[in-house]
C-alpha cells in the first residue's frame, strides 16, 4: 500500500513550524490512541501512521531527506528489511506487538528480531494459566541455546559466514545480507538434548544474537546508510567534486554551487539490501559547511570586500 505524505497525515503545510508540527502531532494523537479507542483497528493504524511521520517531521535531518526524496529517503522506499512488515527503520519492538518481535526466512534461515529470552510467547503463557498448550509441548523439548556473534558492519550489510561452537561442535553459519544489530538467528535442533525419559522428544533450538561492530565514519538506519561529509565555505559557495566513503568503495559526488549546510544528497544503490533479489536502499550524504576560524587579514578583507558587495545587491 502506498504511503500517504506526512505533512498530509498531520494535516499541515510543507512550510509548518516545528510548534505546528508539535501541535497537530498531539491533537491527533489524542483522538486516535488506542486506549481511547479500544478494539478499533482503524484507529490503531491511524495513530500509528500519525506517530511514523511526526517522527520524521520533528526530526530536522529527516524531514530534509524527506523533503528532498520523499519516502524513500527516510526508509530507503522499502516496505522493510527483507521485506518485513515493519517499515524501513529499526524493527525491534514494534507497536501493537507487545515486544514479543517477530521473525521472517531469508535463504533457508530463520531471522528474528527482539526475541527476548528465546523461546516463550503465547504458548507458554497458556500453558502456565491452564496447564496445557506450550506448556506441555515445551516439557517434551530440550532446553534453548542462546549465544551472540560479532560481525563487522560491511558484513552486515553484505553478508558472510561465520563459524560458531557449541558444546564442542564446530557450526557454520551463514549470515544474510542486510541483517542488523540485535537480530538472531534460530538454527532449529541445535539447542539443548530432550529430556531424560521422555519418548518422541525434541532437541532445543540455538538462536545466535548478532552485534554489529559500528563504523567510523558510516552509521544505519533500516535500509538507509547515513554519513556527513565537511566542505569548505568557498567550495560550497563555488560548487565542488568530493571523494564520498560508501560500503562499496569511494565514489565521487558533486557538490552544486550555493549548496548549503545540511543539505542531503542521495547516492542511490549504495544502501542496505531490502529484497531476495539485491536491490538496495540509498546512501544519503549531508553536507556540513565548515565556517573557518583563523583567518588571516587578507582573508578578512577579502570577505569584508564579499559582504558590502552583497549589501549592494550584487551577488543577489
Amino acid at each position: 500500500m502506498t504511503k500517504r505524505d506526512y505533512y498530509e497525515v498531520l494535516g499541515v503545510s510543507k512550510n509548518a513550524s516545528d510548534d505546528e508540527i508539535k501541535k497537530a502531532y498531539r491533537k491527533l494523537a489524542i483522538k486516535y490512541h488506542p486506549d481511547k479507542n479500544p478494539g478499533d483497528r482503524e484507529a490503531e493504524e491511524k495513530f500509528k501512521e500519525v506517530s511514523e511521520a511526526h517522527e520524521v517531521l520533528s526530526d530536522k535531518q529527516k524531514r530534509a531527506r524527506y523533503d528532498q526524496f520523499g519516502h524513500a529517503g527516510v526508509n530507503g522506499g522499502a516496505s522493510g528489511a527483507y521485506g518485513n512488515p515493519f517499515g524501513g527503520g529499526n524493527p525491534f519492538g514494534g507497536a501493537g506487538f507487545g515486544g514479543q518481535g517477530g521473525a521472517f526466512n531469508f535463504n533457508g534461515q530463520e531471522v528474528h528480531f527482539d526475541f527476548g529470552g528465546a523461546g516463550g510467547g503465547l504458548d507458554d503463557i497458556l500453558g502456565s494459566l491452564f496447564g496445557f498448550g506450550g506448556g506441555h509441548r515445551r516439557s517434551m523439548r530440550g532446553a534453548d541455546y542462546r549465544t551472540t556473534i560479532t560481525v563487522d558492519f560491511k558484513d552486515a550489510i553484505f553478508g558472510t559466514t561465520k563459524e560458531i561452537n557449541v558444546e564442542g561442535k564446530s557450526i557454520k553459519l551463514k549470515i544474510p545480507a542486510g541483517i542488523d544489530d540485535g537480530m538472531s538467528i534460530r538454527l532449529k535442533g541445535r539447542g539443548g538434548p530432550a529430556p531424560e525419559g521422555v519418548q518422541g522428544g525434541e532437541k532445543g533450538d540455538l538462536y545466535v544474537v548478532v552485534r554489529v561492530k559500528p563504523h567510523k565514519y558510516l552509521t544505519r538506519e533500516g535500509t538507509l546508510i547515513l554519513s556527513e561529509e565537511k566542505v569548505s565555505m568557498v567550495d560550497a559557495a563555488l560548487g565542488c567534486e568530493i571523494e564520498i566513503e560508501t560500503v562499496d568503495g569511494p565514489v565521487t559526488m558533486k557538490v552544486p554551487a550555493g549548496t548549503q549546510s545540511g543539505t542531503p544528497f542521495k547516492l542511490s544503490g549504495h544502501g542496505v539490501p531490502f529484497r531476495d533479489d539485491g536491490d538496495r536502499g540509498p546512501h544519503i550524504v549531508t553536507i556540513i559547511v565548515e565556517t573557518p576560524k583563523n583567518l588571516s587579514r587578507k582573508q578578512k578583507e577579502l570577505l569584508q570586500e564579499f559582504k558590502k558587495a552583497k549589501k549592494h545587491g550584487i551577488f543577489g
